[in-house]
């Protein structure tokens, strides 16, 4: 049979605009409104289409297509520069933070820090992690209605500060806790001004500047006191191990504080909040299932991990929690008909592909069932990203979500404070429950 002819690729080209709007004013609308106004724009313009966004080098092209989506994942690191396309993160986690290197720096990082959370090290975390939400979930109120936002936000905090920090000390605890809320509640137009000099003195961003300047010293004290521990070699949270992995890294010399610093900044923004997220999202889903509450509990006292993850994909999936990522073209790249040029920046709407009716022909049910199969290709479930740089601590969430729901589900049931669904609303870079996930807690009989 023929086969059809490829679509011609256009010299230099970019797909048709998402938006007649200003360039300010999209910049602005998408930074509060990016999982309305995304989807709407692919129902009008189909999986490749393109805004005017500052936080990204003004012209970004969408991509939706999960294929497509797959190919800039995968694609060469000389041409696809995801550290240059998270720029705008780099005054909040710093310069050396692995989100924001590109190439050879870029990989030798993250080889420093991927052993941190190998499969050996994951094992060694999850017992700290069930016992952490264990002592989180015995102090939730029972039979009334609270936030499930704030307590995981709070669990998630302590599993950051033990197992990724190591930090011990109750003072230092109890002073750093309020400072990473602050830091991680960033709004988005804080965070789009803070590379702006001027900026720097002024409301939300002077505010910012002295949250961040306090939570610094507490770090840069607790790798000094690390460095000087007699009992390093026996530690095996995530600091320790990447004093570790810095002192056999010949080629780089070791990492520095600074480096320290800022992965430790990366992985406290970029662990914290998302997996608080997610797992407010989990809760707010079950809560409205009984079902699947009874059916999560059998999980959990069977240790069916796998079930237990299962039911973590999809949440993932139907309550993406981080929306969209970057990627600044080094070089001209062809992607579908058209040819992109160089400074333009590709963006994959992750959440868009986790909505793919190829995939989820049912996409707006909840049915962790769906990812007990090997029948879903590698290209329908994204929400970590893919390739070089896909997220470090993907194994590590789904471990914490996987800890936490047998914590939670155990011994206790369920409900929402109301019927209706929570919509999501934009916290600094993620999706988040509009109403704090509110849900009732009754002990189980």
């Amino acid at each position: 049979m023929p086969v059809d002819a490829p679509a011609p690729v256009v010299a230099t080209s970019l797909p048709p605009r998402g938006s007649r709007l200003p360039g300010l004013v999209q910049t602005l609308v998408y930074g509060k409104f990016r999982h309305r106004v995304l989807p709407r724009a692919q129902r009008r313009h189909g999986d490749l289409f393109t805004l005017k966004l500052a936080q990204f080098g003004k012209t970004v092209v969408v991509v939706a297509d999960p294929e497509q989506m797959l190919r800039v994942f995968t694609g060469p690191d000389t041409a696809f520069h995801g550290g240059e396309g998270n720029a705008v993160l780099a005054p909040a986690m710093g310069t050396r933070s692995m989100l924001v290197l590109d190439e050879d720096e870029h990989k030798r990082m993250r080889r420093l820090v991927l052993p941190a959370f190998s499969g050996a090290a994951l094992r060694g975390y999850r017992e700290m992690v069930v016992g952490i939400a264990a002592g989180e979930v015995a102090v939730w109120p029972v039979g009334k209605p609270f936030s499930g936002h704030r307590r995981m936000q709070e669990l998630t905090l302590d599993v950051i500060v033990r197992v990724v920090f190591g930090i011990t000390d109750q003072a230092r605890l109890a002073e750093m806790r309020p400072l990473v809320r602050a830091i991680a509640a960033i709004g988005p137009i804080t965070l789009l001004g803070l590379s702006d000099r001027r900026l720097r003195g002024f409301g939300p961003w002077r505010t910012f500047r002295a949250v961040q300047q306090r939570l610094d010293e507490l770090l840069y004290a607790e790798i000094a006191e690390r460095r000087r521990s007699a009992d390093l070699s026996g530690r095996t949270d995530v600091l320790s191990r990447l004093l570790h992995a810095g002192a056999d890294d010949a080629a780089g010399g070791g990492l520095s504080d600074a480096e320290l610093h800022d992965q430790l900044i990366t992985l406290l923004l970029a662990g914290h909040e998302t997996t608080a997220a997610a797992l407010a999202w989990a809760l707010h889903e079950l809560a409205r299932r009984p079902e699947y509450c009874a059916r999560v509990r059998q999980a959990a006292l069977a240790d069916d991990d796998d079930y237990l993850t299962a039911v973590a994909k999809e949440t993932l999936r139907i309550r993406p929690v981080v929306f969209e990522v970057a990627r600044t073209l080094a070089e001209p790249v062809e992607l579908g008909e058209y040819r992109l040029p160089a400074g333009v920046s590709v963006m994959p709407a992750i959440g868009l592909s986790l909505a793919a009716p190829r995939y989820y022909p049912d996409t707006t049910e909840f049915r962790p069932e769906r990812f007990l199969t090997d029948d879903l290709p590698a290209t329908a479930w994204l929400p970590f990203g893919s390739g070089g740089r896909r997220c470090i601590g993907a194994g590590f969430a789904l471990m914490e979500i996987v800890g936490v729901l047998k914590a939670v589900l155990r011994d206790h049931d369920l409900a929402p404070d109301r019927p209706a669904r929570e919509r999501a609303r934009v916290r600094s870079v993620t999706l988040v429950p509009r109403r704090g996930a509110r849900i009732v807690l009754t002990p189980r009989r």
